[in-house]
């Protein structure tokens, strides 16, 4: 039985190939969002897989609507960092660079207090364009968003 990465990898024995380049860690990740709204919404990278990266943000008075709730903004800019990360991470930074061109969101659950886990995984990873999915979910793990990024992969002009 082979190991399967992500949807487009079958590979023969249980050898495990990342999608993202050598060298990311979480630590470096984290340090990334100094002085950014992740940084002010408490948004931590947590764990880096080989196909998925998780990060997990406070339901809080920084992250909630006047009702008390988790405010869909929140949850849409905790799925965008995650896409958005997650390519960026799968591209030589020395020559491209990837911006957001689409995001949708469905918000299913609400959330009141506690932190909620977002999941990213590559659903296409092309030469021009990225789309990731990002699972929104409570600590009980109960799916509060689902979320679909596309992201347009950049050249930097030499």
């Amino acid at each position: 039985m082979g190991a399967k990465i992500g949807k487009y990898f079958n590979l023969p024995h249980p050898t495990i190939m990342s999608v993202f380049k050598p060298g990311i860690t979480l630590e470096r990740l984290n340090k990334l969002s100094a002085n950014t709204m992740v940084e002010h919404l408490g948004i931590i990278y947590t764990v880096l897989g080989d196909d998925f990266l998780e990060a997990k943000m406070p339901v809080d008075h920084r992250t909630h609507q006047p009702l008390g709730l988790l405010h869909g903004g929140a949850s849409v800019t905790l799925a965008e960092t995650l896409g958005s990360v997650a390519a960026m991470c799968c591209l030589d930074t020395s020559l491209q660079y990837c911006v957001g061109l689409d995001i949708n969101a469905n918000h299913l659950k609400s959330v009141r207090e506690g932190f909620v886990t977002g999941k990213v995984k590559p659903l296409h990873i092309g030469k021009k364009t990225h789309v990731w999915e990002i699972r929104i979910t409570t600590e009980r793990n109960e799916l509060v968003c689902i979320s679909r990024i596309t992201m347009a992969i950049i050249d930097k002009k030499r």
